[in-house]
């Protein structure tokens, strides 16, 4: 009769196991035949070359919530200039989530979001560099994000559309810092139309948020023309160069023809 392992054993095995044991599980890009028909839509003839040394797209290899899947974007070469960036997830309906361009003032691109995530799917970013397009990503397990019910209910979420507020974080929030971190977040449903009404059990009606601007004073941060792969209550957090003004302004449209803005003073840590 095979005899159990005493505590000390089992932890001392534990402790002797490889450095890769213990490591997170990475989440490549796949071979993907839906980008082979998509790659042509999305950025024509030109030319991708790899991003691995540019820059990075972090998000999980299995969502918590296929809603709102966080993506995080981070600069690796200091030296580079990124001018914009698509950010594509293969599989869902519409699969461009949103098409960013940053100006200079961003500084070293340091940027957050969330978005939807319908099926497993390649959630890949294209960067845009005076050198020419680069791209990298993550191949993310996730399914239902385009249908899965809103949080709240039609008439509460239209109530509150438009509301904005922003947050600043750590050491960068005091105003005499050259650099800064802040989040945006916008509520908004963002319907993608693929959602029902919990009581008609009839489909929602797309509408959402197609276009943001972000301003510190009079420079422009960054834009965002967004689509359906955007999540509910859109919010976005970015590092960037702080100007000495002490608002920023967003101003964003959807796709009913709204127009929202608000000017936000830049808050304390939080």
């Amino acid at each position: 009769m095979a005899r159990a392992l005493a505590p000390a054993t089992i932890l001392s095995l534990a402790l002797a196991l490889p450095a890769w044991a213990e490591q997170p599980i990475k989440n490549p890009l796949v071979s993907s035949e839906t980008w082979k028909d998509l790659q042509y839509d999305v950025v024509g003839d030109a030319q991708i070359g790899n991003a691995d040394t540019l820059l990075s797209l972090d998000a999980p290899y299995r969502a918590h919530d296929a809603a709102t899947v966080p993506i995080v974007l981070k600069q690796l070469d200091p030296d580079a200039r990124i001018s914009a960036a698509t950010v594509v997830i293969d599989e869902n309906p519409a699969p461009i989530a949103g098409v960013f361009a940053f100006s200079p003032a961003m500084g070293e691109l340091d940027f957050e979001m969330r978005v939807r995530v319908n099926q497993y799917s390649n959630v890949r970013v294209i960067a845009e560099t005076p050198d020419g397009l680069h791209m990298t990503g993550r191949f993310v397990k996730a399914s239902g994000g385009c249908s899965a019910p809103a949080s709240k209910d039609p008439e509460v979420a239209l109530a509150s559309m438009g509301k904005m507020k922003l947050r600043s974080f750590g050491q960068e929030a005091q105003i005499s810092a050259p650099r800064r971190e802040a989040q945006i977040m916008i509520r908004h449903p963002n319907y993608s139309g693929l959602q029902r009404d919990q009581v008609t059990q009839l489909f929602i009606p797309a509408h959402f948020i197609d276009h943001i601007e972000v301003w510190q004073g009079d420079e422009l941060l960054f834009t965002m023309d967004g689509g359906i792969s955007i999540s509910e209550n859109p919010a976005f957090r970015f590092a960037y160069n702080d100007n000495g003004s002490t608002m920023l302004t967003v101003k964003a449209t959807d796709t009913e023809g709204n127009t929202f803005e608000k000017d936000l003073p830049k808050a304390a840590a939080s």
